[in-house]
């Protein structure tokens, strides 16, 4: 290659979106044995994650959370509760409002799932201050985007 060719800005590794998409299937794949353990998928967990930290909530709100739309949140929630780990109800303040709450069965997966975050963080290799310093820099990445 010539020093050109080793500068252009199109080399598949210069480019940020690639980086942080073999990042991304990195860090999926290093949580789905985690994850099969407890019988969830990926976006299962971050959905139960959500509901766990905020209990009962609408689904629009659950997926402002998790920015996505309604479309994507619905089909989760539906594995979800045919699991036995989450209920959805319409709001009797609101009948256009379905809220989304955690099962007791659900409560108890979540006893499961502590030791999740850091089997992840062991497998990286990074300590705490690098993974909160690099989690600071992809939030400022995608709220700046």
């Amino acid at each position: 290659m010539t020093n050109e060719e080793t500068e252009s800005p199109l080399l598949l590794d210069r480019q940020l979106c690639f980086a942080l998409y073999a990042a991304q299937r990195a860090v999926t794949a290093a949580y789905r044995p985690l994850l099969e353990e407890l019988g969830l998928t990926y976006p299962q967990y971050l959905v139960l994650l959500v509901l766990w930290e905020r209990g009962e909530t609408t689904v629009k709100e659950l997926a402002a959370a998790l920015r996505l739309d309604y479309g994507t949140v619905s089909p989760l929630l539906k594995r979800l509760e045919s699991a036995g780990l989450v209920r959805r109800a319409r709001s009797a303040r609101d009948e256009r409002s379905v809220l989304v709450a955690v099962t007791g069965r659900g409560e108890e997966l979540r006893e499961r799932a502590a030791s999740v975050p850091g089997a992840l963080l062991a497998a990286t290799g990074f300590d705490g201050t690098e993974v909160a310093r690099l989690r600071e820099e992809l939030w400022r990445l995608a709220e700046s985007l």
